[in-house]
């Protein structure tokens, strides 16, 4: 389990690079062992999750990013599927609409944020915001940003600046209880195509295909340039990226429950003390129960 956290977890920002990445790697797992495997950490993440809200001094935010078709709808289904939904939240994040492109980019992620005790799933993220626009800084021209006039004056400042942001942002949740976990789904090329196939061939994964996808698969290098400028610069002790590999869905879905119970168990969690004056009481309480008619 160790070995997954050093291998994924982002630390050396400088050397990093998305090559250096195998997105078909399965460690020494089998995947005849997957769902045993897997099961069981869920197993034992809910039962972090109780605590975790029990205690109620931390919220845990988890954020996927990856290209289209990398798998985070079901890595999101099958690694979560074992929470109390009364603790989770998933939000996925679509093009923002008219009042969200009137205010600052990260006011819809900070009202989507979990309270302390619950878990939140953002599926996109604010991530995007240095993803998808440096990718189509046209974009950035709807957020109508002072200085911000044509295509021409977004420059590599005003991106330093939106990375400042964002660990500014990030800082300030950890600061105040919310434990960040971020994970980049790293499919390649010629998986995508795969799966972008499949949604062709089978006709109950048609809707899951879009034109848009083709359109934006005709950018992978500048993505792919684009996910690892954003991962060396946001990438903190506070707030770390995972770059897991997701050509083998059922790896990629061990190696999450692997960090997130990992990351949950590094918390601490207990459960509330009751106070010794109400516990004296209990004895009292439990006479007055027993003797119901």
């Amino acid at each position: 389990m160790k070995k997954i956290i050093e291998d994924f977890k982002i630390t050396d920002t400088e050397h990093f690079s998305l090559k250096k990445y195998d997105t078909g790697y399965t460690a020494d797992y089998k995947k005849e062992d997957a769902d045993l495997i897997l099961q069981g950490l869920i197993t034992e993440i809910s039962e972090l999750q109780e605590k975790l809200y029990a205690c109620n001094h931390y919220a845990l935010l988890i954020i996927f990013q990856a290209m289209d078709a990398a798998g985070k709808d079901s890595a999101i289904a099958h690694t979560m599927s074992g929470l109390n939904p009364q603790g989770c939240q998933v939000y996925s994040f679509k093009q923002p609409s008219t009042e969200e492109y009137d205010h600052d980019f990260l006011w819809r992620h900070y009202k989507a944020l979990p309270e302390r005790g619950r878990i939140g799933i953002h599926n996109r993220s604010h991530y995007e915001n240095v993803l998808v626009t440096k990718v189509h800084p046209e974009y950035v021209l709807k957020e109508n940003i002072p200085g911000i006039g044509k295509v021409e004056d977004i420059d590599e400042s005003f991106w330093k600046h939106r990375y400042k942001s964002i660990k500014s942002f990030e800082k300030h949740l950890t600061r105040n209880g919310t434990v960040i976990i971020k994970f980049f789904l790293h499919v390649s090329k010629e998986e995508q195509k795969e799966r972008f196939l499949q949604r062709l061939e089978k006709p109950d994964k048609n809707w899951k295909f879009s034109a848009a996808d083709i359109a934006e698969r005709e950018h992978w290098n500048e993505y792919m340039d684009a996910y690892e400028q954003a991962i060396k610069e946001t990438s903190t002790d506070n707030a770390p990226w995972y770059v897991l590999p997701a050509d083998k869905k059922w790896f990629t879905r061990i190696a999450i429950s692997h960090v997130v119970l990992e990351t949950l168990k590094g918390l601490d969690l207990r459960n509330p003390r009751v106070p010794a004056d109400q516990k004296a009481k209990f004895d009292e309480i439990r006479k007055q129960l027993e003797n119901e008619k």
